[in-house]
């Protein structure tokens, strides 16, 4: 292999460990947003409960409940 060929092969696999490291950071960057996502989904949902409740002690302490 001539200095040419090897500078080339070096090129080639230095550019796919880029994509390869790159692809990592995506699929990271893809799973913490997923993640924040569902926590930020479960929260609303613990947020609405919580609202229904407070509706809910509101009715009764007001006779308000059918």
């Amino acid at each position: 292999m001539n200095n040419s060929e090897n500078a080339s092969y070096q090129a080639g696999q230095a550019k796919g460990q880029v994509q390869e490291k790159a692809s990592g950071m995506m699929e990271k960057a893809s799973n913490a947003a997923q993640s924040a996502k569902e926590s930020i989904q479960e929260t609303g949902g613990q947020m609405q409960a919580k609202a229904q409740g407070a509706a809910e002690a509101t009715k009764d302490a007001l006779g308000m409940k059918k």
